[in-house]
């Protein structure tokens, strides 16, 4: 089963036919919303909203230890994040579609391991590389099939929001290796690596990062541009499940 994590902007899939909705419970508390399970030409999908279906947990309070457990314990394959970032990097506007192979974490303060306290044993989970390969290259399969053009070899980098950064802290951002600029990609990404669960994060530029094309003076969002990129997601999305065979069953994210 392939389980899919919506952002900002894909609060629900439309291709989805749903069969039903479970409230799970987890030791970390309760995940952003209950669960919405269904098939995608003929593969089986449950959908998160990782900000809650009305949009109501602010980056820095989304539960993603419980929303990572919850979908781990309904024994999906694997994840696909989907995410609303800025663009850094020149050729990354506004409309892009990217597929990070790496990140830098700039966030603090949150939840990021499951082993914390006196009673968990110390583990170093390996996080060479962040993104499972196997799922990265299935997305790029479909994106081909579709012709949909899919940015590669970019660095996420993840900010701790809400507000958004100031135009310094974007070009340290640049200067540190990074191409985009978003504040949800950890700890989900880690959390994911510590459950042994093969994680990708596809990533939609809303906006140039601020200081950057049209976002000197203030980042200017394009809600028309993010609707019809979180369309063409969907599309992404349905064609991974129906064209590009079954989701990745090993555990291995390396």
């Amino acid at each position: 089963m392939l389980a899919i994590i919506g952002g900002r902007g894909l609060n629900h899939l439309p291709n989805l036919e749903v069969t039903h909705r479970q409230v799970i419970r987890t030791p970390y508390g309760d995940p952003s919303c209950p669960l919405t399970y269904g098939r995608i030409g003929g593969t089986g999908v449950v959908f998160m909203a990782r900000h809650g279906y009305g949009h109501s947990f602010a980056p820095h309070e989304i539960n993603y230890r419980a929303n990572l457990w919850a979908l781990h314990s309904q024994g999906v394959q694997c994840v696909l994040a989907v995410g609303a970032v800025g663009g850094i990097r020149a050729d990354l506007v506004p409309g892009t579609l990217v597929l990070p192979d790496d990140l830098i974490d700039y966030t603090w303060g949150r939840k990021h391991t499951y082993f914390d306290g006196p009673d968990q044993p110390v583990v170093h989970a390996d996080f060479t590389r962040p993104y499972c390969p196997q799922l990265r290259a299935r997305l790029l399969a479909a994106a081909g099939k579709l012709g949909v053009p899919l940015a590669t070899g970019a660095t996420y980098g993840v900010t701790q929001g809400p507000r958004l950064e100031t135009r310094a802290e974007v070009a340290r951002l640049e200067r540190d290796g990074c191409d985009v600029v978003g504040m949800t990609g950890m700890p989900e990404a880690a959390l994911a690596r510590e459950l042994k669960l093969p994680y990708a994060h596809l990533c939609l530029v809303v906006n140039h990062a601020a200081g950057k094309g049209a976002s000197q003076e203030a980042v200017a969002f394009d809600l028309v541009r993010l609707s019809a990129g979180m369309d063409t997601v969907g599309q992404l999305i349905e064609a991974v499940c129906r064209g590009a065979g079954s989701p990745p069953v090993s555990t291995s994210n390396t």
